[in-house]
């Protein structure tokens, strides 16, 4: 099973963003490639509110969805959307997109876990001033296996992926818009425990480089084994790569260390 991972440097042109997707779409599929996978934010990056929010609209309106879906039908290829922000009454949703080969939404997902920090560098984000956190997870079957969704921050909470393992996740989707001191200090571990812990396969998708907006992201989209093992690291260049994804090795790495059938509830905290 052939996936395909898309690096990009999304900018504050949606129009500009779709047709990077569109392009990528159509490369992945030449190469063979069942599903693409984008990062967080694969639509707009734009931290002057003011400005994005002339381009952030309703789902129903969103022309960069609507560019992948009809990109996603006319190359038969099936794409995991990262995310985008899409306008939810008075207030916004991250939101993940797995798209079928026809072009047809298979499942949304919204962001969980919302950024709130201030960072040593002087950095702060405060993304519950315009999002709103989603309240349900999700998994979906898909040529590559059955997926389970995320959206960066919402790596760093470890129940969220025992919980899509216990729903019969195979692959963890994490695409994400890392800064560059979190991701220097804590993507490429964070995503090889996830992958370990669930005995899943991880594929992380992730924005890039120098944003038009002034921020700075990580990059190095990783694809990774159940046992751990980094199959793709991507560095800080744009573009596609493209990973095989082994059922077998799956099947071998449940079976060494079966920590699924090994899990327990949590007991209450003894305090002393």
């Amino acid at each position: 099973m052939k996936a395909a991972l898309l690096q990009m440097t999304s900018g504050i042109d949606p129009a500009v963003n779709g047709q990077t997707l569109a392009d990528a779409i159509g490369r992945a599929a030449g190469e063979g490639a069942a599903m693409l996978f984008t990062p967080e934010m694969s639509g707009l990056i734009d931290r002057d509110r003011a400005r994005a929010a002339t381009s952030i609209v309703a789902e129903g309106d969103d022309r960069v969805l609507a560019t992948v879906r009809e990109a996603a039908a006319r190359a038969g290829l099936w794409v995991h959307l990262g995310s985008l922000a899409v306008r939810c009454d008075d207030r916004l949703a991250n939101r993940s997109f797995v798209i079928d080969a026809t072009g047809a939404i298979r499942v949304r997902y919204d962001k969980l876990h919302l950024f709130d920090v201030d960072l040593p560098t002087g950095e702060s984000w405060r993304e519950s001033a315009a999002y709103a956190p989603g309240k349900t997870a999700a998994v979906v079957d898909t040529p590559v296996g059955r997926l389970g969704l995320s959206i960066c921050y919402d790596l760093r909470f470890p129940d969220l992926y025992r919980a899509l393992s216990y729903a019969g996740a195979t692959v963890l989707a994490v695409p994400a818009a890392f800064t560059r001191p979190t991701g220097a200090a804590h993507w490429h571990v964070l995503l090889r425990a996830r992958a370990i812990e669930a005995g899943c396969f991880v594929i992380a998708a992730a924005q890039t480089g120098e944003h038009a907006d002034g921020r700075a992201t990580y990059g190095h989209s990783l694809a990774i084994d159940p046992w751990g093992e980094v199959l793709v690291d991507m560095g800080e260049t744009t573009g596609l790569a493209f990973v095989d994804l082994d059922p077998a090795r799956l099947v071998d790495v449940r079976a060494r260390i079966p920590v699924l059938k090994h899990r327990r509830p949590i007991p209450p905290v003894a305090t002393a």
